[in-house]
């Protein structure tokens, strides 16, 4: 009787191994639906998952490799402007843009009828001590031709750039030269300078020019304010125009030279990087000089911290055109493959309060990058009734005087862009890189004659003399630009500033061609009138002042009770968040 009992459970056996057979051959087979959509639906395995189904059950073959690399800008771009996906193969290129050095030849050149035209040999550089000179052309790499259209500016800098004590074999043709010329060059470091230029623009007052905010740019910044303060310089032009910003670091211990102790300069604050506050520590080494710093659409970033910093503690004036508007810290974080990326963690806010972070959506949004356009078309170059301030966003500074947010630094004094001699002519002149072209044509046919000239002033003597405009005009129509005496002349102030300019860039360094530029700038000329008038110090307004003030003072106790440290070198140095 038990053993017929026994056999009546045997059926109810074999069904359940039956069922849990099935049950573990979907598991392992990987068609377990139910399981697979679990797994998609967990938001940190989704994207995982779906590259897996694809590279497993995709029509074709795929390669996965790529189809990430494609991927990772397109997620990036889903979040803010300025977040950002760097591949392998670029990142050296990207992160030399802000060291102090990059390993090269040492040279300067451009890319003429598909040929590198060296134009300057940078002196002390391996290519200078091997011969190579300027005016020379490179028409061999390594044993192989390199002419034509493979000459490309970043092939040519893949060629010529290299690590440190490798070899790169150049074929030069030099004029009066029968044969090619051979060089053998050991790349070194090659100095990347941030300070293009720091000198006396007259008798009073100095001028330094900083192209971007590297790792080594307040080192550069102290020897410029060291030689001026040897030439009794009495006030000071920061000239930021164009400067797209770069390390964080690096401007916060610039304007610490310009400040008294305890001044807030910046501060950060992000989801998950809590409020941290940079202030003066009373080191400066220029902490009443007078200060005028230029600006204009093209300055982002750190150039608007500094900027930010100067005219939010009332320091000095502020000359130019509205900034970019950029108010995101980006933090590099890179991959074990070598690529990076450069993720958004927080916004900077100005010592008011300020976080002129232009207005963005997420995603791909057309109308920020079309911005500076937008500007333009409305006039905002021109004229300063154009700009729209948001009065919703309304601070003050240490002396009450009302400053915006939500969009860029607005200067303390607007200089329009100068339209003044502009025609259609030298438009299509310069559209079309006539003016770079035969610059650099004049410049190589002249080169023995000029090199008698070593500064701005005696070769722009010399060229006044050499009617250039109408060799130009020559040159251009055989370009197929159609000559038109009328609008030509119209235009020859804009003509010869621009083709004296770059002849003597060609010939001589950035530092000359500023000095040459700056004589007719109108922003340059405006902030010499500034600093002769005494007035870079702003004054409080005189309307309002009680309520304003009042107003200003409390922002200002407020941000102290939450001031975590004042800045000092050491910590800046290592705050290089990117902000470009």
């Amino acid at each position: 009787m038990s053993q017929n009992k026994s056999l009546r459970f045997i059926p109810i056996i074999v069904a359940v191994s039956i069922v849990a057979g099935i049950l573990i051959g979907y598991f392992y087979s990987g068609d377990r639906t139910n399981d697979q959509m679990n797994v998609i639906n967990s938001p940190s395995n989704k994207l995982n998952t779906l590259l897996r189904i694809v590279d497993d059950r995709y029509v074709d073959t795929v390669n996965m490799g790529e189809l990430i690399e494609e991927a990772m800008p397109q997620i990036l771009n889903e979040l803010d402007p300025h977040s950002s996906y760097i591949p392998a193969k670029d990142l050296q290129a990207v992160n030399d843009d802000l060291r102090g050095s990059f390993s090269g030849i040492g040279v300067q050149f451009t890319i003429q009828q598909d040929t590198i035209h060296i134009n300057n040999v940078i002196p002390g550089g391996p290519s200078e001590k091997v011969g190579l000179m300027a005016g020379d052309r490179v028409v061999e790499v390594d044993d192989s031709a390199f002419v034509g259209k493979i000459v490309t500016n970043n092939e040519a800098m893949k060629r010529l750039k290299g690590p440190k004590g490798s070899e790169v074999k150049l074929g030069v043709y030099r004029q009066g030269e029968k044969e090619l010329l051979h060089f053998t060059i050991i790349r070194g470091d090659i100095p990347n300078t941030s300070i293009k230029a720091a000198y006396m623009i007259n008798d009073k007052f100095g001028y330094i020019n900083i192209e971007k905010f590297s790792e080594t740019t307040y080192p550069e910044m102290l020897i410029a304010l060291a030689k001026l303060h040897q030439e009794e310089c009495q006030g000071i032009i920061i000239d930021l125009r164009g400067n797209t910003g770069g390390y964080m670091g690096p401007a916060i211990q610039m304007v610490n030279e310009f400040l008294p102790k305890g001044r807030l300069i910046v501060y950060t604050e992000g989801r998950n990087a809590p409020r941290e506050n940079y202030a003066s520590n009373g080191t400066g080494s220029s902490p009443e000089l007078p200060i005028v710093v230029l600006i204009d659409e093209g300055s982002a970033s750190a150039s608007e911290i500094f900027s930010g910093a100067i005219q939010d503690n009332d320091r000095g004036t502020i000359i130019g055109r509205r900034s970019f508007g950029k108010g995101l810290v980006q933090q590099p974080i890179e991959f074990s493959d070598g690529s990076a990326i450069r993720l958004t963690i927080a916004r900077y806010y100005t010592p008011s309060g300020r976080c002129i972070q232009k207005p963005y959506t997420k995603g791909n949004d057309e109308n920020y990058d079309m911005d500076i356009f937008t500007r333009y078309e409305h006039g905002e170059f021109f004229s300063q009734d154009s700009i729209k301030q948001d009065e919703s966003h309304i601070y003050y500074t240490s002396i009450g005087r009302p400053v915006y947010g939500g969009g860029g630094i607005m200067p303390d004094i607007f200089v329009p862009q100068d339209t003044t001699g502009i025609t259609s002519y030298f438009s299509m002149a310069i559209n079309r890189g006539l003016t770079i072209q035969f610059s650099f044509q004049y410049t190589d046919q002249n080169r023995q004659k000029l090199q008698k000239y070593t500064t701005a002033e005696e070769m722009l003597k010399y060229l006044k003399t050499q009617n250039i405009l109408e060799k130009f005009a020559q040159f251009a129509e055989s370009k197929g630009l159609k000559r038109r005496n009328i609008l030509m002349y119209k235009s020859q102030k804009l003509f010869e500033r621009n083709l004296y300019g770059n002849i003597i860039y060609n010939m001589l360094n950035m530092e000359d061609y500023l000095k040459y530029l700056n004589q007719s700038d109108p922003t340059v000329l405006k902030a010499l009138e500034v600093l002769e008038a005494e007035k870079s110090f702003p004054t409080a307004p005189e309307t309002n002042m009680n309520k304003e003030n009042e107003r200003a003072e409390k922002t200002i106790a407020e941000t102290n009770q939450t001031r975590k440290k004042p800045i000092h070198k050491s910590t800046a140095k290592r705050k290089l968040f990117r902000l470009t």
